[in-house]
């Protein structure tokens, strides 16, 4: 039991897994400094207000802080903006850059005798083996 859970662990999806869920943890707290440190005190600032994570309004003496859900608001927008522009719009250019393009298709004709459908300059079908006749000529092409 011990052996399958070890192989479990150890398996590269779940490590990779693992690492994501960490540095992924580690850029919220990041962004959620930056934001609580520079952005919204510079709203704040800007809105008149010395601290924009102190914004509160009580009712019935109860504290409603919709700063700190504004910080909270904010942080998550300028997490979602950077993976955005740092991972979805790189992905997708380069997934656009390796993706096949779209030939298109070669035009067609029906056998007459199977009424399978092959291509125009064939000159006998894939299907019946019947021969077809020289696309240019309209004739039967010879057999050697």
């Amino acid at each position: 039991m011990i052996k399958g859970f070890r192989s479990f662990i150890l398996r590269g999806n779940v490590v990779d897994l693992a690492i994501g869920i960490v540095i992924g943890a580690a850029f919220g707290a990041v962004v959620a400094a930056l934001v609580s440190d520079f952005i919204t005190p510079l709203i704040a600032a800007i809105g008149g207000k010395p601290d924009f994570g102190a914004l509160y309004f009580t009712v019935n003496g109860s504290k409603f802080a919709y700063g700190h859900f504004l910080n909270v608001l904010i942080t998550f927008l300028v997490i979602a903006l950077a993976v955005y522009f740092l991972v979805v719009v790189p992905v997708n250019r380069l997934m656009a850059r390796y993706k096949p393009s779209a030939e298109e298709p070669t035009p067609t004709k029906d056998c007459p005798h199977c009424l399978s459908s092959i291509p125009e300059a064939a000159t006998r079908c894939a299907f019946c083996t019947a021969e077809l006749g020289d696309p240019v000529l309209g004739s039967p092409v010879p057999v050697d």
